[in-house]
This record gives structure tokens, sequence and C-alpha cells, in this order.
């Protein structure tokens, strides 16, 4: 892509040189590199999807993009200002099927976020409330509480808070990673219609390399920890399960994968035997 092309983009977000790290205790003054000299654009209304194996710092980027973690060196821009703290901007929706209050209904537990972050009158609440749990697919649930619910349904509801603070970026991390194969083809289905209806712009992490095929416009893929940006794919035309295009970009993203696997455990038993 040529300069000219790049500044045609409307970027959300921007990470420049970014550093981030964990100390190896609370203690401790040592700290674990965990993503190194990371570069990438997102552009808004996209579906932009990060994968990589576990614990390679996907988890981290995502926290950072949020706002909850501070690089140690580079930065995160969110539509051009650096990232510096957390934001009602950004919502995030986590693989946790405990992420609602136990104690409210889920209507309430709607009602309650929007009533903190948008200063709204209850009436205007639950009203916006109802139109988002409609829009997920939930509103028949939207007296019951927490425990009453399916995992499906939790993640429905999680999506539906998530939505109705209308973020400018919504950050989800394996969300649909601990339900059933048959509630996780359906909420990938529904997360795209919902992406078509709102047009708001998603980072998800997962572990699937199909997930990421079908859901993104763009795949990043990291390699182990510390993690460097391996590759960018474009995947915007190969949403459809089966296609050659479809197949075709699985295999390439798998191969990837696997290289950067295989590179790994090479550097560690070339340090073990010096």
């Amino acid at each position: 892509m040529s300069l000219s092309q790049q500044q045609d983009i409307d970027f959300i977000v921007q990470a420049k040189h970014l550093y981030l790290d964990y100390a190896q205790s609370p203690t401790d003054s040592e700290h674990a590199a965990v993503v190194e000299d990371a570069n990438f654009s997102i552009e808004r209304g996209e579906k932009f999807v990060i994968i990589g194996s576990s614990g390679c710092g996907k988890t981290t980027l995502l926290k950072a993009i949020g706002g909850f973690i501070a690089p140690v060196q580079g930065e995160i821009l969110l539509n051009d200002v650096p990232v510096t703290k957390p934001g009602p901007d950004r919502a995030f929706v986590f693989q946790d099927f405990e992420q609602l209050f136990a104690w409210r209904t889920v209507l309430d537990n709607i009602v309650y976020a929007l009533r903190v972050t948008k200063r709204i009158s209850k009436q205007e609440a639950i009203s916006k409330a109802r139109s988002y749990l409609e829009l997920v697919q939930v509103a028949h649930a939207a007296n019951k509480y927490p425990y009453q619910l399916s995992g499906g349904m939790k993640q429905r509801a999680a999506l539906a808070r998530a939505l109705a603070l209308e973020p400018e970026l919504l950050l989800m991390d394996e969300p649909f990673g601990a339900l059933d194969a048959i509630t996780r083809n359906q909420l990938q289905l529904e997360l795209n219609e919902i992406w078509k209806r709102t047009g708001v712009t998603i980072v998800l992490v997962t572990h699937s390399i199909q997930e990421a095929v079908f859901l993104g416009t763009h795949v990043m893929v990291m390699s182990s920890s510390p993690a460097l940006i391996r590759k960018i794919v474009d995947t915007r035309h190969a949403h459809e399960f089966g296609s050659q295009e479809f197949d075709d970009l699985s295999i390439h993203l798998r191969s990837q994968l696997i290289h950067q696997e295989t590179k790994s455990e090479e550097l560690a038993e070339l340090s073990a035997v010096e």
C-alpha cells in the first residue's frame, strides 16, 4: 500500500513501536517482555482479529488498547490521541460467562451500565437496553438473573451491555471460546449481522483459525512470547465456509502459526545447548 493510499484510510487505532511487559511478580523489579516493537493500524469499522499461540501476548495487547496496561515504549493512538487510561469509548466482552452482576436482572445490568457511563434518565436507559437486547435476541430474558441463563445467553447479554454503551471500539477476548460448537457458530453468525447493523469497530482475540477467517476483515498473526507481529492478512473476501478462498486462507494462517512455533522450539533448543 502506498503512502498516499494509507493517508486516505481512516485509522481508528494505530500502534507505533509498541513494547509491553509484565513484572515477574508483584515484588520483583525484573520484567518479562510480552510484546516487542509492534506496529499495526486498525481501520474504522472493521473486524480486526488477533491470533497466536497461548501466552503469546494477545490478551495483553487487547488490554493495552483498552487502556489497562501502559506501554513500556512506543504508543497506542485512538483517533490520533495516545491511549493512557480506560474509557467508555472502549467496551470489553470476555470469555468468562460471569461478566454480569449476579444480583441484577439482565435488563438491570444494562440499565446500570448506561446510567453510570451515559448519565441518562432511567426511562431512556430502559428503552435503550431493551433495544439492544432485541438486537442480540435475548429480549425474552430481560427479567431473568444471570444464573438462570445458558452460557450462550450470558454472552449475548454481555454483548448487549457492551453495545448499549455505543463504544467506538468493541474489544473481545475469546468471547465464544467456552461455548459448544453449535452455539459458537450461531453467535459468530449473529456477531457478523450485528456488526453490519451497527458499524462498530471490533478487535477480537481468538485461538481458532476458522473463526478468525470467518469473522475478520484483517487477521494479525503474532509470534510466541515475546510477541512480534508476524503477518497481517486481508480476509475480507473469504467469509464463506467451504469456499476456496476460505480454505486457502485457513491453510495459509495455519502455516504461519506452525512455522512460528517450530522456529520458537528451535530457538529454545539452541538456548538450552548454550
